[in-house]
């Protein structure tokens, strides 16, 4: 299959049990790649199986081309790329809030299950895992690019903040993004993902509940006493939201930094659509169009294992926007 196209749509996860051949063939065969991975330890091994192959060849294995991980990375993109324009210097701390309203499938909970188990069974799972630079391939960003753990009040809203649940791999992803471009984004640039409720006590309780609620999911899902009572109450792999979910669903991710020279810079990134089984599918097949689009053009750029900002940047920016995707930057006052 890899021999006989342009490019190859990958989902099939979880990736880290099914999905590293397909990537190897495509390394070896140059051929262009995209998937939905969240799996920081498939990525990972892909990186150390398939990089170096892929860049003698010229394929582009881009990984993480839907909800996982195009909001983040795109926003770093614009973000960078208008302060760049305005000659602010390099981003330093960089959050994005995320909202979002959407289901889940049980794809993505089997992928967090064999996640929970590796890391349950292998020490150097769990090294990657903790590790903020682990898809970084050595570079090592500012010091203090840490997951966050617990809720707290940002200094920035005054309000209660969580993890967001796909920050620890989102934030890895932009990490990436920032080493292959030789660490563009500036030498202070740091980031992180979060969710924002509400102020005072009642943003606290709500704050503390939503962290429990993930970690009392992840206790279940790693627990073999607690898993089969905690399976039969989620969806099983091949089940998914309802079409009207789907329809129902959006989300709205809004990013802010601040540059060296002081200056703040905000990035909102929107689509309507379940974020993970809608608005997903117009991200990844756009992407693997651009991909497509850019080979047939004659420039399809280096090859190796990438990310969607490296990989497809300012052509993804622009495909998303004719797919009434909003993706734009402004400039916060003082």
């Amino acid at each position: 299959m890899a021999s006989r196209s342009h490019v190859v749509v990958s989902t099939v996860g979880p990736y880290q049990r099914h999905g590293l051949p397909l990537v190897e063939a495509c390394a070896r065969a140059g051929t262009d790649y995209a998937d939905l991975t969240g799996e920081v330890l498939f990525v990972r091994e892909a990186i150390d199986r398939a990089h170096d192959q892929a860049r003698a060849t010229g394929a582009r294995i881009v990984v993480s081309c839907g909800f996982d991980s195009v909001p983040s990375d795109l926003a770093v993109h614009l973000l960078h790329r208008r302060a760049e324009q305005d000659g602010a210097g390099g981003l330093t701390d960089t959050t994005l809030y995320a909202r979002a309203k959407g289901g889940v499938s049980g794809g993505t909970i089997d992928s967090m299950r064999l996640l929970l188990q590796e890391a349950g069974e292998s020490r150097e799972a769990r090294r990657v895992l903790r590790d903020p630079e682990s898809l970084s391939g050595g570079f090592r960003g500012a010091p203090g690019q840490e997951d966050v753990a617990r809720p707290f009040v940002d200094a920035g809203t005054g309000r209660w903040v969580v993890p967001f649940f796909m920050g620890p791999y989102n934030t890895r992803v932009v990490r990436r993004s920032h080493a292959l471009r030789g660490a563009a984004y500036g030498p202070r640039f740091r980031y992180r993902e979060l969710i924002a409720t509400s102020r005072g006590p009642g943003g606290a309780v709500r704050a503390t509940a939503m962290t429990a609620g993930l970690g009392a999911l992840a206790v279940g899902l790693s627990t073999p006493g607690l898993r089969r009572v905690v399976d039969r109450l989620l969806p099983a792999p091949g089940e998914g939201p309802s079409e009207e979910s789907r329809s129902a669903g959006w989300f709205r991710m809004r990013t802010v930094t601040t540059t060296e020279d002081g200056s703040r810079y905000a990035a909102t990134v929107a689509a309507s659509g379940d974020p993970g089984y809608a608005a997903t599918s117009v991200m990844l097949g756009q992407s693997a169009l651009v991909l497509l689009a850019s080979r047939r053009a004659g420039r399809p750029g280096e090859g190796g294992v990438l990310t969607p900002a490296v990989a497809l940047g300012d052509d993804l920016v622009e495909a998303l926007i004719r797919q009434d995707f909003t993706l734009e930057v402004e400039r916060l006052r003082p």
